[in-house]
C-alpha cells in the first residue's frame, strides 16, 4: 500500500533508502517555532482540521474550490479541509475575543491540506507556523510580528546573508489601482497579476495588465519608486530600533495574492534565490468582520511560516543538526533474578529525567552491551544484588559501584 501523491511519511533517523523527510527534523523545527514564539509572549491556540466549506469561498471565492480537498459529510454539510489557518483564528477571535485582554496574540502549528500540482517546495500537505495579533491597528503590531518572523529565522543560525524580509503595502497599491482605474471589480485581477509578475513572462504580464487598463511599464516605474509609505517608514524605524534593520528592505513587488490583505505585507525570501518565499504575512483587517458577518470587527495581522521550505533551506545551508539516537542508561538484566529489581531502576531513571532502555525478554548479556552501544547509550547500569548497581561510562569504560538509590543521580 503507497502513500497518497503529495503525502509525507516522517521516519526516525536514521532515515531509510529513499525517504526525504525525518521526524526528527519536524521535531527539531517545531520546538523552535514553540520556544521563539513563547519567548515574545505569544499564546498557542488550535483549531479543527475541517471545516465549513463557506468559510473559504466566503473570502476567496468559489474558485479556491478546486484546491480544496472538500467533500459532503454524513450529515449533508459542504466542509473542507482546512487550506489555511487564518480563517479559522479569525472565527475564533470573531467568536470570543471578549474574553480576551487585547492585543491577542496567538500562535499554532496546523497541518494544512491543498489539492494542487505538486511542484518544489510545494506539496499536497504541509506544517506551518501561524503568528497572528489582533486588536491592535497601529503598524508597531506589524513590525512586533516582522521581529517575530526573523528571529524564528535566526534561531535556525540563518543570518541576513541567508534571507531578507521583502516589504510592501496593500494600501499603497490600492492608491495606485485607483489612480488608474475606477472599476473595484478588477483590484482582484490586479492584484493577482502583480503577485504573479515575478513568476511570469513580460508580454503575458503586460497583456493580462492592458486588459485591466494599466501597462507593464506603469507597473514596473511604480516598483522600482521603491518609496515607503508612512506605515512602511514606522515599520522599519521599528526594527531599526531593535538592531533588526539588515534583514528587511522595501520591495513592492510583494503584494500577496490572497484578497483579504489590507495594509502592511511582505515575504521573507532566501537571498540567493534558489527556494519560493520562507514565509509571508501582512494585514488583515477586515476578516474577522467578514467571517462574522459584521457582528464583529478587530483589526489583526499576522504571517505563516510552512516547514517544507524551511526544512530545504536548512538542508542547502547545512544548518541541520545531527540527529543521532543516544540515550542516557541501558540497563542490563544478566540475572534473571533481578528483573524485577532492574525494572525498579529503570522506573528510577526515569523518574529522574533521564531516560533508559532495557531488554524486555530475557536477552544473552553481550547482545544487550550490544543494543546499548547500538543506541548511543552513555552508561549501563546492572545489578549486582537487590540494592546495589555498577555504573559504566560507555565512552571512558570506567566503573563505579553505588547504592541502587543513588544510581540515577551519577548519570547526570
Amino acid at each position: 500500500m503507497e502513500r497518497l501523491p503529495g503525502f509525507r511519511d516522517f521516519f526516525p533517523e536514521p532515515l531509510p533508502k529513499g525517504e526525504a523527510w525525518s521526524a526528527d527534523v519536524r521535531e527539531y523545527i517545531f520546538d523552535r517555532w514553540q520556544t521563539v514564539a513563547r519567548r515574545y509572549a505569544f499564546q498557542a491556540y488550535d483549531g479543527p482540521p475541517l471545516e465549513p466549506l463557506d468559510l473559504y469561498t466566503a473570502k476567496s471565492g468559489e474558485e479556491i474550490v478546486g484546491q480544496l480537498y472538500n467533500f459532503t459529510d454524513k450529515g449533508e454539510r459542504a466542509v473542507s479541509m482546512r487550506p489555511e489557518m487564518t480563517p479559522t483564528v479569525a472565527r475564533m477571535i470573531a467568536a470570543r475575543e471578549r474574553h480576551y485582554k487585547k492585543p491577542i496574540k496567538w500562535y499554532s502549528i496546523p497541518q494544512l491540506f491543498r489539492y494542487e500540482r505538486q511542484q518544489k517546495g510545494r506539496l499536497r500537505e504541509h506544517f506551518q507556523f501561524n503568528a497572528d495579533i489582533f486588536g491592535e491597528n497601529d503598524p508597531a503590531a506589524d513590525a512586533e510580528l516582522i521581529a517575530l518572523l526573523i528571529d524564528v529565522l535566526r534561531s535556525f543560525e540563518l543570518t541576513a546573508d541567508d534571507f531578507v524580509i521583502r516589504l510592501s503595502s496593500r494600501n499603497a497599491w490600492q492608491d495606485f489601482f485607483s489612480a488608474h482605474c475606477s472599476d473595484d471589480s478588477k483590484a482582484y485581477d490586479f492584484y493577482q497579476a502583480v503577485d504573479k509578475i515575478e513568476r511570469t513572462p513580460p508580454e503575458e504580464s503586460d497583456k493580462k495588465f492592458q486588459a485591466l487598463g494599466f501597462t507593464l511599464e506603469q507597473v514596473r516605474n511604480f516598483i522600482d519608486s521603491g518609496e515607503p509609505t508612512e506605515e512602511l517608514q514606522a515599520v522599519l524605524d521599528n526594527l531599526a530600533a531593535r538592531g533588526l534593520g539588515d534583514y528587511v528592505k522595501i520591495d513592492y513587488n510583494v503584494i500577496r495574492g490572497l484578497a483579504y490583505y489590507t495594509g502592511v505585507v511582505y515575504e521573507a525570501f532566501d537571498r540567493h534565490g534558489k527556494f519560493r518565499a520562507i514565509a509571508g504575512g501582512g494585514r488583515y483587517d477586515q476578516l474577522v468582520s467578514l467571517v462574522s458577518d459584521g457582528k464583529n470587527d478587530l483589526p489583526a495581522a499576522g504571517f505563516a511560516m510552512g516547514d517544507v521550505v524551511l526544512a530545504e533551506l536548512l538542508k542547502d545551508r547545512k544548518l541541520l543538526p545531527e540527529f543521532n539516537q543516544s540515550i542516557d542508561a541501558f540497563v542490563l538484566i544478566e540475572d534473571e533474578s533481578l528483573r524485577a529489581a532492574s525494572l525498579g531502576l529503570v522506573q528510577q531513571i526515569r523518574d529522574f529525567g533521564l531516560n533508559a532502555e532495557y531488554s524486555v525478554v530475557p536477552q544473552k548479556p553481550d547482545k544487550q552491551f550490544k543494543r546499548a552501544l547500538e543506541m548511543g547509550a552513555l552508561y549501563s547500569a546492572r545489578l549486582t544484588g537487590p540494592q546495589e548497581a555498577v555504573i559504566k561510562n560507555l565512552s571512558t569504560r570506567e566503573e563505579s559501584t553505588w547504592p541502587l538509590a543513588k544510581v540515577a543521580e551519577q548519570l547526570v
